[in-house]
Parts: structure tokens; C-alpha cells; sequence
């Protein structure tokens, strides 16, 4: 019942996400993981977890989130991540870079969680192009790189390195507590 509801309001706010870079292509990769918590630090709000495969990964908690003085190391949470990228490719303009953040958290007292999505639209110049893979790296106005997913129906073959583009790139995050495992006593001989 929980993770439809996860489910549905992460569904939901990418839409709203994307109602906003209405007429753009969009392409959509999700990826779910149940993560354990191995530090928590309260003055950096910053939450240190290990993934299914082992790797470490920091996730910077919100100042609206009201919970998390719940959460401890050896927690473990269910994250639901969705990256969508809406290209606009239009060619000319000055590097720029603009953010927009749209965040549902749990009230206070409840479980940790909560639902963010991010919409970014980024003018730079046109790093590389994987054609293959279809991805395509811009280079912002303060010199980073940001590789990003190109849906299906942009021409890449109209882009090459030097091109200077503007791009909107929405990325969506759900993260639920999940109850851990009671642990196995183990067998006597």
C-alpha cells in the first residue's frame, strides 16, 4: 500500500515536472533500491547510505524535512529514482543556468520520507555526443559538465561538440522507510 502510494505521488510530480517543459521530447529511466544508513550527520543534513551493491552514496536532506532526528545508521529505506530529460535544443544563446525544486516530505512524527523533483534548464556549449548511447554533455557557464540521457526522438545527428544549446533535464527522487529484517538467530548443531 505504501510503495503505491510512493509510487503515485512520484508519479504524479514528474508529471507536474513535466507539464512545465510541455512540447519536449522526454525520455524516462527508473531505478529502485533498498539502501541502509551507515552515517547521519545533523549539521550538514546530510544522510551517508551503502546501496545493494555495496557502493556509498551521500543524499543532502532538505531544511523543510521535519524528521530527521529518526533516522539512524543501520535504517534502511526503499528509494525510488526517476531521471527524465526534456531536450529543447535550440541552438545560440549565452551559458545560463536556472533551478526549480518542487518538495512533499512526511509530516512530522511520521515515518522519514518524502518525495523531490528537480527541473534544471541549462544553456552551454555541447562537450561531446555519444551517438551510440545516446547521451550528450553540455558544458555550463561555470565550466562543469553535465552528461544527460537524450530521448528517442531528438536528432542527434544535428549536434556536434561546440553547439551552443539550452536543455531542461527534470530528475525525480521517493524515498520510504522499510521495516529491516529481523535477523536470523543462527542454527545450533
Amino acid at each position: 500500500m505504501k510503495r503505491t502510494a510512493i509510487a503515485a505521488v512520484l508519479s504524479s510530480l514528474v508529471f507536474l515536472a513535466h507539464a512545465q517543459v510541455k512540447d519536449r521530447a522526454v525520455a524516462v529511466q527508473e531505478t529502485e533500491a533498498v539502501v541502509t544508513v551507515t552515517k547521519v550527520d545533523k549539521e550538514t543534513r546530510t544522510v551517508t547510505f551503502r546501496g545493494p551493491q555495496g557502493n556509498l552514496g551521500t543524499l543532502t536532506v532538505p531544511p523543510e524535512s521535519q524528521n530527521l532526528d529518526q533516522v539512524k545508521p543501520g535504517q534502511q529505506f526503499r528509494m525510488k529514482y526517476m531521471e527524465a530529460v526534456a531536450d529543447e535544443i535550440r541552438k545560440g544563446g549565452r551559458p545560463s543556468a536556472t533551478a526549480e525544486e518542487q518538495v512533499k516530505l512526511a509530516p512530522k512524527g511520521a515515518k522519514p520520507g518524502g518525495v523531490m523533483v528537480r527541473t534544471r534548464q541549462i544553456a552551454g556549449v555541447v562537450d561531446a555526443v555519444d551517438y551510440t548511447n545516446r547521451y550528450v554533455a553540455v558544458r555550463g557557464p561555470k565550466g562543469n559538465i553535465l552528461a544527460l540521457k537524450v530521448a528517442d526522438d531528438v536528432k542527434l545527428e544535428d549536434l556536434s561538440a561546440g553547439d551552443r544549446i539550452s536543455v531542461t533535464h527534470t530528475e525525480a527522487l521517493a524515498v520510504e522507510m522499510v521495516a529491516q529484517p529481523a535477523k536470523k538467530a543462527p542454527a545450533k548443531k
